[in-house]
């Protein structure tokens, strides 16, 4: 399900670098386009999945739409030969991020992962399971999100790895860095966010979302 659903022999003989985006994209909209586009861009990486999630652990499920319709929803948003739409947690049989990320480690020995998230989730990835191996073995790039960069950059995750922090003027050589590795994108704003389009009526369909 998805476009990353190739034969594993096939996706294992690819060297690549690619960013990986994760969330519920209940919906995804424009502003995750424009972190992947600017993550392409600024990082040098060759491809971005969207990592569609079949629920969020941390999120609750009252207007959340159901998997298949957020993932076909994001298929048409990515809109970019570059950015790759797959629901493959299904397939792994993982729930949280540090267990994803592992899986995917272990499925694509030649690819060099980047762990892309927003400024709003630096703020609070200490919440997460297993949250410092995500950092011991995946580097991250954390962009600039409305009103959570302060915040973020106070976290207890950017205290712990302060050390390991890469200015964003070689954002390109995270990729290629050995974890713990992680930057930060001061990239332009983009002030749009799933909770605003459900709120305004302009979500996915589902028993608690109006319809389109």
């Amino acid at each position: 399900m998805g476009t990353l659903d190739l034969p594993p022999t096939l996706a294992q003989r690819r060297r690549r670098t690619v960013g990986l985006l994760g969330g519920s994209f209940n919906p995804a909209h424009d502003g995750h386009r424009h972190i992947s586009l600017m993550a392409l861009k600024l990082l040098g990486l060759d491809e971005v999945w969207w990592l569609v999630s079949p629920q969020n652990p941390l999120k609750s499920t009252d207007g959340m739409a159901p998997f298949v319709e957020r993932l076909d929803h994001a298929i048409g948003k990515a809109h970019h030969p570059r950015i790759k739409v797959t629901g493959i947690e299904t397939g792994l049989g993982t729930r949280y991020t540090v267990d994803t990320l592992a899986a995917l480690r272990k499925r694509f020995p030649l690819t060099r992962f980047v762990w892309l998230m927003g400024a709003d989730n630096l703020a609070q990835i200490h919440h997460w399971a297993g949250w410092r191996r995500i950092f011991d073995h995946t580097a991250v790039a954390v962009l600039a999100r409305p009103s959570y960069s302060v915040r973020a950059m106070a976290s207890p995750a950017a205290h712990r790895f302060r050390a390991q922090r890469l200015p964003a003027a070689r954002s390109r050589a995270l990729a290629g860095s050995r974890a713990p590795a992680w930057t930060f994108l001061p990239i332009r704003l983009m002030p749009v966010s799933a909770t605003q389009l459900r709120a305004a009526g302009r979500g996915l369909t589902s028993p608690s979302l109006p319809h389109l």
